[in-house]
C-alpha cells in the first residue's frame, strides 16, 4: 500500500507530542505506519528498520510497557534530564523516519519531532500536576486518562496515513 501523508508537518508536531507523553509511543506510531505503507526513500536509509514489522510490534511492546511502568510510584519523572533526552530522541526518530520517507529531509522531520516532543514533555508533567491538584483524583488515574488520549490520537495519526 502507498504511503499517502498529507500533512507531513502536522503529522510529526502530533508525533512529537506524543513522545513528549509517552517516549516510545511515537516510533511505534510512526512504524507501524511504516511497515504498512512502505516506502522506496527509505531504502538503503538508516531508517529503513522503522519499516519492518518486526520492529513495529517490538516497539508497540515496549509502548504497553511504558504505559505500565509510568503507573509505578518509582518511575523517575518526565522532565529528569535523561528522560527529556530520550523523549526528544524518540520524537526525532520518528519525525525523521517520516520526513524521509516521503521524500524530504530526515533532519528536517528530526528538528520539528524534538522540538515538539520538547514542548509537550514540559505541557503535559505539568498539566498532569494541575489536574492532579485542582481534581484531587490520584495520579494513575490522571495517568490512565493521558494514556488514553496518546492511544487515541496515535490511532488516529495512525489512520491520517
Amino acid at each position: 500500500m502507498k504511503l499517502k501523508i498529507s500533512e507531513p508537518f502536522w503529522q510529526v508536531v502530533g508525533l512529537g507530542a506524543l513522545a513528549g507523553m509517552r517516549s516510545t509511543a511515537a516510533p511505534a506510531i510512526a512504524s507501524h505506519i511504516l511497515s504498512h505503507h512502505q516506502s522506496r526513500q527509505l531504502d538503503h536509509s538508516p531508517l529503513q528498520f522503522m519499516q519492518s514489522k518486526n520492529v513495529a510490534l517490538a516497539l508497540k511492546v515496549l509502548a504497553v510497557g511504558e504505559v505500565i511502568g509510568d503507573k509505578l510510584p518509582s518511575t523517575p519523572n518526565r522532565i529528569k534530564r535523561s528522560s527529556i533526552g530520550f523523549r526528544m530522541l524518540s520524537g526525532a526518530l520518528a519525525g525523521a523516519s517520516v520526513y524521509k520517507a516521503i521524500g524530504g529531509k530526515a533532519a528536517m522531520g528530526a528538528l520539528i519531532g524534538g522540538a515538539s516532543a520538547l514542548a509537550s514533555t514540559f505541557g503535559s508533567f505539568y498539566l498532569r500536576k494541575g489536574a492532579v491538584k485542582t481534581s484531587h483524583v490520584m495520579d494513575p488515574l490522571v495517568g490512565a486518562i493521558e494514556d488514553a488520549l496518546v492511544i487515541g490520537s496515535g490511532i488516529e495519526l495512525a489512520n491520517a496515513a
